[in-house]
């Protein structure tokens, strides 16, 4: 999650060195050809660049579009994740007991919902486990390949156990386990916009009308200035290839990079909150950044 309202601009120029290094020689290379050889004499009308930059506009439109909504959807997503899980420690809280066994259930559940947002963010990103989530399984003799879905399963059996150790109410009980649902519905939209690749025609297609447009323009615009004319075939390009590689970024919302969805802060924030419902010890804070991101 960006801390600072302003990107790095060497994070931002370091995405895309490669492309900056291939279009400034094939931006030579074609202005070069206008100049020298027997393409010197071709002329090809600027309205056919102009045709191929709409086109590239147009697309470039809707797959930026359609990355947003992607990172959108999963920041959404995660928000509700932050809901559901007061929401289930308020009914825990509010359901269950004043005794000494309902509050050690109630932060049964507080402790496990903890280590199920940090699960689902680390295996969503797909890095290994923090040391907070292996000692919690270490602890409760607990292997699965999906740690998150596991966890899920422990709220749901222990709402089972609990619901007849106290014999709650069948309305009370539905409710608390509706929340739980909630929660692997969430659960299953991450997975989903993670499992899902965005089209790599899009990007295909793009990086073809690019390289179209730059070999067209050279041969549209004034001869009397060949270095400004190898100058805007470098430039033009540049700022297409920049917009794509914004729409990129954003299309994968959990890749573990400062534009990412904050799971780890949002997780620590459930953690602060969740301890503070059941009057846990305060949790230590995350020392302070010193770079322009937190993850």
């Amino acid at each position: 999650m960006l801390i600072d309202k302003k990107i790095s601009v060497l994070y931002f120029i370091r995405l895309i060195k490669w492309d900056i290094l291939t279009i400034g020689i094939y931006a030579v290379a074609a202005g070069t050809l206008d100049h020298y050889g027997i393409l010197k004499q071709i002329k090809i009308p600027l309205a056919l660049s102009a045709f191929v930059g709409t086109t590239l506009s147009l697309l470039l439109a809707f797959r930026t579009s359609q990355s947003y909504e992607r990172w959108w959807e999963a920041r959404v997503i995660w928000g509700a994740i932050v809901n559901d899980s007061r929401t289930l420690m308020r009914q825990l809280l509010l359901y269950f007991p004043k005794s000494a066994d309902g509050a050690e259930i109630v932060r049964s559940f507080a402790l496990r919902q903890v280590i199920w947002c940090f699960a689902l963010s680390e295996s969503l990103r797909g890095i290994a486990s923090s040391k907070k989530v292996q000692d919690y399984f270490s602890e409760h003799n607990l292997k699965s390949e999906n740690r998150a879905n596991l966890l899920l399963s422990r709220h749901s059996a222990e709402l089972a156990s609990a619901s007849e150790r106290f014999d709650l109410d069948a309305n009370k009980l539905v409710q608390i386990d509706s929340t739980i649902a909630r929660l692997c519905d969430s659960m299953g939209k991450c997975e989903r916009i993670k499992n899902t690749v965005f089209p790599r025609s899009y990007s295909v297609l793009i990086h073809f009308l690019i390289y179209v447009l730059m070999s067209i323009m050279p041969f549209g615009l004034d001869d009397e200035t060949p270095i400004l004319e190898i100058l805007l075939t470098f430039l033009v390009p540049i700022l297409f290839i920049t917009i794509e590689k914004t729409a990129i970024i954003m299309q994968d919302p959990f890749e573990n990079v400062p534009t990412d969805t904050p799971m780890t802060t949002l997780s620590m924030t459930i953690e602060r909150n969740l301890m503070e419902m059941i009057e846990h010890a305060p949790i230590e804070q995350q020392k302070a950044e010193t770079t322009y991101y937190i993850m």
